[in-house]
């Protein structure tokens, strides 16, 4: 079976016990101070994106950074924020080493904390 790397990403509201449905998350590619809009995706019921974010030949070694609109999804799911709210636009800023590998990079939210790591 010949596998090709891929990048995914799914969010979590920690607060609420459940899947942050709805959030609109942008991919960029970054070289040097250069900053490109690779796409805009939002997450599905599931808090996953309905495809990967780049897969086989897209999905190429370098820096890439998601950003998560988390204070707009937060406002929407009815959650009290303080005004203005602790958490807005989370940048996370990654490197692909290996793009035949898959990158899963999770986001956990509440409105007041996140965490993130590199899933499978």
């Amino acid at each position: 079976m010949i596998t090709t790397g891929r990048l995914t990403t799914h969010v979590l509201d920690t607060a609420l016990g459940r899947p942050a449905a709805g959030l609109q998350v942008a991919l960029f590619h970054i070289e040097g101070e250069a900053r490109t809009l690779l796409k805009i995706v939002a997450t599905n019921g599931d808090g996953r994106v309905d495809a990967p974010l780049l897969e086989g030949d897209a999905l190429v070694r370098g820096t890439y950074e998601l950003v998560f609109h988390a204070g707009d999804y937060l406002k929407v799911s009815g959650t009290a924020l303080s005004d203005p709210p602790f958490l807005d636009i989370i940048p996370l800023r990654f490197g692909i080493a290996d793009p035949a590998a898959h990158y899963h990079v999770p986001l956990l939210l509440s409105p007041y904390s996140y965490s993130t790591y590199r899933g499978s």
